[in-house]
C-alpha cells in the first residue's frame, strides 16, 4: 500500500536545485553554531556574510549591486523553510532581506541604493527596521519618535523598543514623526555609530533566544538631509506598502516551523515506548496526527498559492492578515500537540520540540497581532464600525 503523499508543490527545477544548496549550508555552517547562538543571545555576524558569498541575501536586489535579480518569492520561501528545518526560528536574515531590504529596493534614491545595498547583500551590513515604541505596538499611528527638520539636516530623538538585530544591526530604518497630524511619519536611515545613537539592554525573551533583541535611543543625532527614506510624510504610507509581504513571510515562517515540529514528532513517536509498544500505535495519537497532517498540507496549498500572487503583485492585504493569523494559529496549536507526545521530555529545554514551543510564541503577537488580522479580515468583509461619522 502506498504511503500518505501531499500534495506535489510548484516550484521550478531552479528552484529545487537551490533548496538542496540552501540545506547543505544550513545543515553544515549553521546547525551546528544554534545551540551556541543561543547561548550567547545573537546570531554570529559572520554567518550573514557566508549567506552573502552564496548569494542568499536580497536575491531580489538588482545586479548592478551585487543581487541576483531574482524576484520569485519562492526562492525566499524556499531558504527560509530551509533555515528554519535545520536552525529553527531564531536565525533572522529573513527579517533583513525581507523586511528590510525592499524598503531600500522601493524607496531608496539610486544614491542611498549605491551606499547601501552592496553591503547589505554582501552581509557586511546587517539591517534592521526601528517601529515600535514602548507606548506603541501596532498602533504605529501614535509613534512619539520625531525628526524635526533643521534646514541642513534632520534632528532625531525618541526611542525604539523590542527591535529585532536590534544589537547586532548596522543600518535602521527608524520611522519617527515629522509632523503633528496623527500618522505624519517619515523614514530614515540611520547608520551605526552616528553619534547620538545609543543601543539600550539586550531583552530577554521567553523565546528565540538566539536572536538579538533591543531598545533603541536617540538623543539629538544629526541626520544628513539626504537620510530619508521615500518621500517625507508618507512613511506610514510607505510601510503599508510592505506589509502584506511582510506578513506573507510571517505566515511562511510559521508554517515552515509547524512542519518541522510534525516532522521531529512523527519521528518520535515511533521511538517513545509506552505499554508495551510505540505511543504511534494507539488511536489517539494517529487520530491527532492525522489532523495535523491535514491542516498542514491544507495550509501549505493556501500559503503556495499566495507566494504567487505576491509574485504578480496581487496579494491583498486581506489575504496576506487571513495568511498570518491562520498560520501563526495553526502553528500553536501543532505545537501544542508536539510537546503533549514528547510528554516529560517535552518540557526540558535540551530536547528541541520544548525550544520551538517557546519560540513559536511570539508569532500571533509580532507583525500584527492575531487580533489585529482579524480586524483587518472583517473590515475587509465589509463589518467596520457601523456608528456615523460626525461632521
Amino acid at each position: 500500500m502506498a504511503g500518505y503523499q501531499t500534495l506535489e508543490r510548484d516550484f521550478t527545477p531552479e528552484q529545487e536545485q537551490f533548496r538542496d544548496s540552501a540545506r547543505k549550508i544550513m545543515e553544515q555552517e549553521f546547525a551546528p553554531q544554534v545551540m551556541r547562538w543561543r547561548e550567547q543571545g545573537f546570531v554570529d555576524p559572520e554567518a550573514y556574510k557566508v549567506l552573502g558569498e552564496n548569494g542568499m541575501l536580497l536575491m531580489f536586489a538588482d545586479e548592478e549591486y551585487g543581487g541576483l535579480g531574482l524576484r520569485d518569492l519562492r526562492f525566499v520561501q524556499v531558504l527560509q523553510e530551509e533555515t528554519i528545518r535545520a536552525c529553527g526560528v531564531g536565525f533572522f536574515h529573513n527579517a533583513h532581506s525581507m523586511l528590510c531590504g525592499p524598503y531600500l529596493d522601493h524607496f531608496a534614491t539610486p544614491e542611498q541604493k549605491a551606499k547601501y545595498l552592496p553591503k547589505a547583500i554582501s552581509g557586511e551590513t546587517i539591517l534592521a527596521i526601528a517601529m515600535t515604541e514602548p507606548d506603541t505596538g501596532s498602533d504605529l499611528a501614535a509613534i512619539r519618535t520625531r525628526a524635526e527638520d533643521k534646514g541642513n539636516h534632520w534632528q532625531l530623538n525618541g526611542a525604539k523598543t523590542f527591535i529585532s538585530n536590534g544589537i547586532t544591526g548596522g543600518l535602521f530604518i527608524v520611522a519617527a514623526k515629522t509632523g503633528d497630524k496623527r500618522g505624519q511619519i517619515s523614514l530614515f536611515l540611520l547608520e551605526d555609530g552616528t553619534e547620538g545613537f545609543s543601543r539600550g539592554k539586550h531583552l530577554k525573551k521567553i523565546g528565540l533566544h538566539d536572536q538579538d533583541t533591543a531598545e533603541l535611543f536617540f538623543d539629538n543625532v544629526i541626520l544628513p538631509k539626504d537620510a530619508l527614506l521615500g518621500q517625507e510624510g508618507q512613511g506610514f504610507a510607505h510601510m503599508g506598502e510592505m506589509l502584506a509581504v511582510e506578513r506573507l513571510m510571517s505566515a511562511i515562517t510559521s508554517l515552515a516551523h509547524a512542519q518541522t515540529a510534525f516532522d521531529i514528532t512523527s519521528e518520535y513517536i515511533l521511538e517513545r515506548r509506552a505499554f508495551g509498544k510505540p505511543i504511534a500505535a494507539f488511536q489517539n495519537t494517529r487520530l491527532r496526527m492525522a489532523e495535523m497532517r491535514t491542516e498542514l498540507d491544507a495550509m501549505q496549498s493556501f500559503i503556495d498559492r499566495c507566494a504567487l500572487l505576491a509574485n504578480e503583485g496581487r496579494l491583498t492585504p486581506d489575504a496576506a492578515a487571513a495568511a498570518k493569523y491562520a498560520t501563526s494559529e495553526l502553528e500553536g496549536q501543532v505545537l501544542d500537540r508536539c510537546v503533549q507526545f514528547h510528554g516529560g521530555s517535552g518540557y526540558m529545554d535540551e530536547v528541541r520540540i520544548a525550544r520551538m514551543y517557546a519560540d513559536a510564541r511570539i508569532s500571533r503577537i509580532y507583525a500584527g497581532t492575531s487580533e489585529i488580522m482579524l480586524e483587518i479580515i472583517g473590515r475587509g468583509l465589509g463589518l467596520g464600525d457601523p456608528r456615523p461619522k460626525r461632521g
